[in-house]
């Protein structure tokens, strides 16, 4: 049995489908940048004990503590 793409498996995206999707991305980014804030101030809150716990060393928490949001 022979298989054939069909051609609607090719999708390219019009003006309109990107244009829709666009506040979809937006929201998906604020969302992301919002849960790295939130984690990064909880970071900055372990002690020496619980950074230990997870592995992480001090220089490890100063470098992700000192990243922009959007990184």
């Amino acid at each position: 049995m022979e298989r054939t793409l069909s051609s609607d498996l090719f999708f390219e995206p019009s003006a309109s489908t990107v244009s829709a999707s666009l506040p979809l991305r937006m929201a998906a980014t604020l969302l992301l940048w919002q849960r790295r804030i939130v984690s990064r101030r909880q970071l900055a809150r372990l002690d020496a004990r619980l950074l230990a716990d997870a592995g992480i060393s001090e220089s490890q928490r100063h470098a992700e503590l000192n990243k922009p949001f959007w990184r």
